[in-house]
């Protein structure tokens, strides 16, 4: 067969989902487009952005008051240039998505990531996600992991990084883990991302 590895029912198949011959014949002709359906995400979190901390102490001080942990590398980049708040408040809406559900079965890069998730209609974050879904995530359930997907930041020694919310037997945490170019994320693992 000169189908490759396609059965005859597979290929009837298709026949039946481009309406049969009538289908197939405006197919070929260029009068019916074939695309794939539109993913609707659904809201897992609303979460608010510019609540009146702006500075890296702010965070720092709201964090500990809290009760949460902060990570080394977290502290380091809270401090950075590049972290920004919003000036005045904003709500967004997150997704969760496993990186498997945008299609990676064994990884993926984080440019990889991104990419398809932006073809699926998500957003990566502002940075300030990281630290406020932490303030703003308190029942966050013991195990849980998320990344943050949002643009690297640079640590005090050239490593890029992006924010993790987790709770495990330590507490609850604002983390942070290596995002350079070449690290490959494992198929299990969520990111967050704007909708």
């Amino acid at each position: 067969m000169k189908y490759g590895n396609a059965t005859l029912g597979q290929v009837e198949a298709v026949w039946n989902k481009l309406g049969g011959e009538e289908g197939v014949q405006l197919f070929l002709a260029g009068e019916l487009m074939v695309s794939a359906p539109v993913r609707i995400w659904k809201t897992w979190k609303t979460i608010k952005l510019g609540t009146g901390l702006k500075t890296a102490d702010d965070f720092r001080k709201a964090l500990k008051a809290g009760g949460f942990r902060i990570g080394d590398w977290t502290n380091d980049i809270l401090g950075k240039p590049a972290f920004s708040a919003a000036t005045k408040e904003v709500e967004v809406e997150l997704v969760k998505v496993l990186v498997r559900e945008l299609g990676f079965k064994n990884g993926a890069t984080r440019q990889e990531i991104y990419q398809r998730a932006q073809e699926l209609g998500l957003k990566i974050c502002p940075n300030e996600v990281g630290p406020q879904l932490r303030l703003q995530y308190k029942d966050q359930p013991n195990g849980e992991w998320i990344v943050v997907a949002m643009e690297p930041m640079t640590d005090a020694l050239g490593n890029l990084g992006l924010f993790f919310v987790r709770h495990d037997g330590d507490g609850r945490w604002l983390g942070g883990f290596y995002g350079n170019s070449d690290c490959v994320w494992r198929a299990g693992l969520e990111f967050v991302f704007c909708k």
